[in-house]
């Protein structure tokens, strides 16, 4: 044999065994995210993208276009509803008014890895599927709850109840049923981007907002006071055009919800850990907490559940179809 003949014989199989190697075909997927990259729920999601990507190379990807620059927040689960991106990291109360299962969220007692394991998650994803076409891959970051903020001392009346006269409170989405229906406040509604111009500018004096993240956003250049009891609970998810996901390979699928599954657990733990850091740093800055009488206590986070069941109801007589209000309150808030 020749050596040029070796030499194309050589080539040739080299040319088949080409052909004959299977091509992973990488599928990418386009994400954004609700809040500003800085603060740190966004890092959270961001950490999960890392995972996926991780886990997934060479079969799937999450590539992230960014938060509110590019997307606003409140028009995010438009935007993935229609294909204009594919994943979206949000508050579900964001779009409670298309899927009113999502204040069960809000007024849950459980997380997320519970409401996995309990079958909660399903319904909710099915919910979802339903009335906005978008798959619920998970709830992320949860565990959290939230406290009403104050630049001033909070006021409290003979009985111990919080008194919301003259207060300037900024109103969203997750928490305006129960500031309106229960505290009978006038709202101001802002999205969270806009909460520290408000603050600096006198627009707003006090406001909702979670047990950690206020040091992110500076708005505890503010907020000096802290009002307990917590009340709520973190509602962020992370959804995906319902097109999308089930045009994704079954291994594509099982890698995005196994890193979701073990990000809801270690996201938890991770903020509850910097809930405890941060309440630390922030009482070091001069944050004090200003306690409810016993009785008021008692009844203030209860109540917060139950304007938010209320309002789940409204919700989904208006919206018409499948009206599951005692489902969902058993399945997110079960009486212990």
């Amino acid at each position: 044999m020749t050596r040029t003949l070796t030499k194309l014989m050589a080539g040739a199989a080299l040319a088949c065994a080409i052909v004959a190697a299977p091509v992973l075909a990488q599928e990418r997927l386009t994400a954004v995210h609700a809040f500003p990259a800085s603060w740190v729920y966004s890092k959270s999601f961001i950490e999960f993208v890392q995972k996926v990507n991780t886990a997934g190379k060479g079969v799937v990807e999450i590539q992230v276009r960014g938060g509110p620059e590019a997307i606003g927040m409140f028009e995010q689960p438009a935007a993935v509803r229609n294909g204009v991106v594919d994943m979206v990291y949000t508050p579900c109360a964001f779009y409670a008014g298309n899927v009113p299962e999502c204040d069960a969220v809000s007024a849950s007692t459980i997380d997320g890895p519970t409401a996995r394991k309990s079958g909660a998650l399903a319904e909710l994803n099915e919910a979802h599927v339903r009335r906005l076409g978008v798959y619920y891959l998970g709830w992320v970051d949860s565990g959290i709850r939230f406290h009403v903020w104050f630049k001033n001392e909070p006021k409290l009346d003979a009985n111990g109840n919080l008194s919301l006269v003259g207060v300037k409170l900024r109103g969203n989405p997750i928490y305006n049923a129960f500031f309106t229906n229960y505290l009978k406040a006038q709202v101001i509604n802002l999205p969270s981007t806009e909460v520290y111009t408000a603050l600096e500018r006198g627009t707003i004096d006090a406001t909702g907002w979670t047990e950690i993240g206020l040091m992110d956003a500076n708005w505890d250049r503010f907020l000096k006071f802290r009002l307990d009891p917590a009340f709520f609970s973190t509602d962020l998810g992370i959804i995906i055009n319902i097109q999308k996901w089930n045009a994704l390979s079954p291994k594509a699928k099982e890698i995005l919800t196994k890193v979701a599954a073990e990000h809801e657990i270690s996201s938890m733990k991770t903020l509850a850990d910097l809930r405890t850091k941060e309440f630390a740093e922030l009482a070091k800055r001069g944050m004090k907490g200003v306690s409810l009488g016993k009785q008021a206590s008692a009844s203030f986070a209860n109540e917060a559940r139950n304007a938010s069941f209320a309002r789940m109801k409204e919700r989904m007589e208006k919206a018409g179809g499948r009206q599951d209000v005692e489902k969902f309150r058993k399945l997110f808030a079960p009486v212990n």
